[in-house]
């Protein structure tokens, strides 16, 4: 199975805007209703990617967990669902139901909030300050399919208790590694 890395977006950036139809409600979301929050986890997922499946389970404990700890979550997904049937918004909102995740779950057709991100993969995770100034991107654990490590989300968890904590993130991070984000072809 090929793999990508994230990118590595500098710490610091400021988190990108975005205002997307959410799959299972069919809201609008956007950056701006996590105002407020102590931190913003902003995680590219999709449905088929094999490196996902392997942590679904893991990001709907994550979101049980922090739900009421003052840490927003928003997944998105920006596969090109001609590509990949499944991450159209009925295969993510099966996903999303499946797994009872507690957070938003936004479909990026345009891909236009994936670029703004440079998100490479999926997964990938980024995690925002309450200023929404990144303190955190990479993996979520060292944890792969077949690797035999166990998933636990120990880097992303790390990351987010520092936050919430008022403790500094530890800049050493590792890049996220995952199936690569299926762009759309462009046309002439």
């Amino acid at each position: 199975m090929p793999s990508t890395s994230s990118s590595m977006l500098p710490l610091g950036t400021p988190a990108p805007a975005f205002s997307l139809p959410d799959v299972v409600s069919g809201r609008t979301i956007s950056l701006d209703q996590f105002s407020g929050m102590d931190g913003l986890v902003v995680m590219f997922l999709c449905s088929h990617c094999p490196y996902v499946k392997h942590v679904e389970t893991e990001l709907a404990r994550l979101g049980h967990e922090y739900a009421s700890k003052g840490l927003g979550m928003v997944a998105i997904s920006s596969n090109d669902a001609k590509a990949y049937p499944e991450d159209a918004p009925a295969g993510l909102r099966a996903q999303s139901l499946r797994h009872r995740f507690t957070f938003h779950y936004l479909y990026d057709e345009s891909q236009e909030v994936a670029r703004a991100y440079h998100a490479e993969c999926t997964p990938e995770f980024f995690l925002f300050d309450a200023h929404r100034k990144l303190v955190y991107r990479g993996q979520l654990d060292p944890s792969r399919p077949g690797n035999g490590i166990p998933v636990d989300g120990r880097d992303l968890r790390a990351a987010i208790d520092a936050l919430m904590a008022g403790k500094p993130v530890a800049e050493q991070q590792r890049p996220s590694i995952g199936c690569g984000i299926t762009w759309k072809t462009v046309t002439a």
